[in-house]
This record gives structure tokens, sequence and C-alpha cells, in this order.
């Protein structure tokens, strides 16, 4: 077996039944569970691959001699909630995510709701590479399965009783990416009081994300046309907006308003917002006028949740469309776009306005295939590209090279006053990548 880690960023992830495999599922989730009882919710996507994988999840608890509860097809925000709610002592949400509907993924939750921590799934992982034989679990002790029929109902419900501000008078625009929230957002938007137009809300199994949802949100824009679009992901933890005028509205900008309208309020815990380094400048500069701090993390939302617990901040989130909220342990695209139509509710200003906090530096994006992008932190040529730009764009910019924690990509990510400055400097980069890592 190789030795390259299995837990990227966001839990285990590969091409469905080839590196991800329904034995592989049944390993990790055995190894989870092993030595030990209890429950452990388990949530899925609409991935063809999902019934398979979900179903050797729950084999693998259940020989462990943990009872599994099936959630069915639910956000992971509501996998996140059913933990809680029903005092289970794991959660797994079975997702890619954002990834082609070939991918698929496991991500798993400890009792707060929350993903677990790099330690714990070093653990997982330890146990499943090295652990057998597995302990004894039999008669009594094996672990049995239970359906929850009302489990989406249960979370919209949840969502509701958290709501501060009707929605009435609202225009918007869902795109659910054929992904998890085809029901729960409609559903959430609808009893909240807007008027909702729902699109991409038609899984087949391998449609989801498929030139739509929040890696794609610019298929909506004709649709919405004045009025408000939010849209999601396949696990739907992330949300990107549109705003009346068309425009994109990332999680920097999400982020931005959110804590702008707290800060006002007095109601942002200790005037800190927490991030990632992918962060645009845009943001920082914006939260600095506001007289609001910022802490750094890296890339990914346990990061930024792990970093909020420690100094107690109550808004965090990540470019991408993750953002974290007081008292919520995971991403949870439903919920922010709840509070950000509620901003839009109790201001009376359209998003189009709420939306000029902040000014974003032109950014690029390069996501370069590469064959082992584990090399890429002993490649003393592709930092010392990285420092000349860094020198080259002074104050004005910066340049973030870091290996994706769930793909086969080195991404490439270059800030500039200018868009063609920026364009120009992440081409280089862009070269220099392919050539000492060799791009597939």
């Amino acid at each position: 077996m190789s030795d390259i880690p299995l837990f990227g960023t966001d839990g285990v992830r590969g091409l469905a039944n080839v590196e991800l495999t329904a034995e592989l599922a049944y390993g990790l989730a055995r190894a989870a569970g092993d030595g030990r009882h209890g429950s452990v919710v388990i949530g899925r996507d609409t991935r063809r691959s999902g019934q398979m994988l979900a179903a050797a999840v729950q084999a693998g608890f259940n020989a462990s001699g943990f009872d599994t509860i099936d959630a069915g097809i639910i956000p992971v925000g509501g996998v996140s909630h059913l933990i809680a709610a029903l005092e289970a002592d794991y959660g797994v949400m079975v997702s890619a995510s954002h990834n082609p509907a070939a991918d698929n993924g496991i991500k798993f939750f400890g009792p707060e709701g929350a993903k677990l921590d790099d330690e714990r799934e070093s653990a997982i992982e330890a146990r499943f590479r090295h652990g057998e034989p597995w302990n004894e679990v039999h008669g009594a002790d094996v672990g049995i399965n239970a359906t929850v029929d009302d489990a989406v109902a249960r979370y919209v419900r949840h969502l509701l009783a958290q709501a501060d501000q009707s929605l009435v008078g609202i225009e918007v625009v869902l795109d659910c990416a054929h992904g998890a929230a085809v029901v729960a957002a409609p559903d959430l938007f609808e009893s909240a009081g807007a008027s909702v137009e729902a699109l991409n809300v038609e899984p087949t199994g391998m449609n989801i994300n498929d030139g739509c949802g929040a890696v794609h949100p610019e298929g909506m824009v004709e649709r919405a046309a004045g009025r408000i679009g939010l849209a999601f992901d396949g696990d739907a933890d992330r949300l990107i907006a549109i705003d009346e005028d068309g425009r994109v509205c990332n999680g920097d900008v999400v982020m931005a308003i959110l804590a702008r309208y707290l800060r006002e309020r007095e109601e942002l815990p200790d005037d800190t917002v927490v991030t990632t380094v992918m962060a645009n400048l845009g943001f920082k500069m914006a939260m600095h006028g506001l007289a609001i701090n910022v802490v750094e993390t890296a890339v990914g939302d346990r990061y930024v949740f792990e970093a909020m617990q420690k100094i107690g901040a109550g808004l965090g989130g990540e470019q991408s469309g993750h953002v974290l909220l007081q008292d919520r342990a995971t991403g949870d695209g439903l919920l922010t776009g709840l509070r950000l139509l509620e901003v839009v509710a109790a201001t009376g200003a359209p998003l189009r306005e709420l939306r000029r906090v902040m000014i974003e530096y032109p950014q690029v994006l390069r996501n370069v295939q590469v064959r082992v992008k584990e090399r890429l932190e002993d490649a003393d040529a592709i930092w010392a590209a990285v420092e000349m730009m860094e020198k080259r764009l002074g104050d004005d910019g910066r340049v973030l090279v870091r290996a994706s924690g769930t793909e086969p990509l080195v991404r490439v990510m270059v800030e500039a006053r200018e868009s063609h400055e920026a364009a120009a400097i992440a081409d280089e980069l862009v070269t220099v990548v392919r050539t000492e890592l060799g791009a597939e």
C-alpha cells in the first residue's frame, strides 16, 4: 500500500470504485470504530457511487460494534446537526463536495459535529494500515442500522429556529448543483418567506456540479436577472452568491458583509474574523478599515474552525465559500445563505450595495496537474521563482503556491493591482511548476 497519506484537507477523496473503493470505505469505517461501541450518523450526496460507499461505511461500523443511522441524501450541515441532536459518537458524509460526479469522498466528524482534526484522522489511518486483526465482534455486539426518514425536515426546522429575520419580499434563485441541497434549500428559503426559484434540482447521479452550483455560479447569472442568487456545491457546505447585477460574491465578500453587520451591532466576538491564506488582499484591507482583526490559517475549513475555537472568534471562512458562524462546527452553505439574506432584510440594502464593503484585488488562480504533488515542498526552483515574484510585486500583491489537499494539483495564486500583471506572473510560475514537477 502507498505511503501517501489517505486523508487530505477534506477527508479521503478519489475516483470512486478505483481509488476510493468499497473495500477502502469499509476498512476506514472499521478502523474508526475499532474497539469501541456507539452510534454514527451517515449522510451522502447524490452521486451514483454514494449508495455503494455509504453501505460500505455502514458495514464497517456495524462490524466494529457501532450502530449506524442512515440520514440519506442530506447537506453536510445536516449531518453535523444530527450528530448532536441524536447524541451520536461519529458522523460521516459520503461526498466529494465540489469534485466531478465520478469522484467521491468520506468525511469523518466527531461528537461535536466538527471534522476530525489531523491527530484523530492519523489515528484512523494508522489503525487501517496496521490494525488487523480486528477486535472480534459477534452476537449482540454487532451493530445494526436504522433509517431516519425525516432527517432533512429535522435539519430544515433546526435552521429555521435560528432565523432572526423574515425573508418576505426577497426574491432569490437557488442553484442546488443537482446535489445534497435539492430538497433542503428550497424548503428552507420558502419557509423563511422568500420568493424562490430553484435550479438544478434533478440529480441523475452523474450530473452533480456539472456546469452548475458554487463551482460554476456564472451559470445562473442570466436566470437571476435582478434577483439574488445563492449557489451551493455538491454537499452544500459552500455558498457563492450572485448580486442583483449578476456579480459573483465569493466567500471573502460574504464574510466581509457579515463581519461589518455583526461589528456594527457589537455581535462580533473580540472584533475578529478567521480566514485562510487564500483570502483576497481586498478582504484584509476592508477588515483593517473596519478595525476588525484578521487571523489566518492553512486552507481548509476545519483549520478555520480550530482557530475560531482557540481564540473564541464568531466568524470565519474561506474564499471558496465555506463560512463558519458562531456555534457552528462545520461549513453550512444553507445557514450562510440564510444569514446573508437576513442582512439584506435587516438593512433594507440590496446585495449590490452591501458588497461594496470590500474591493477585490484582481486574483488569478491556476491549477497545474502534476504527477506527485508531494514533491512540491522540496522543489527549490519553484520557491526561488516565488521569492523573485514576491519581490517584483512588493506590497502591491502576493503569491501563493500550494498543493491541493483533495486533488493531484498544485495551485498557483497571484494577486496584483492589475489583472494583466497577475496573469503574467501566474503564467511564469505555472511554467516553472510544470518543468519541476512534470505535468500530466
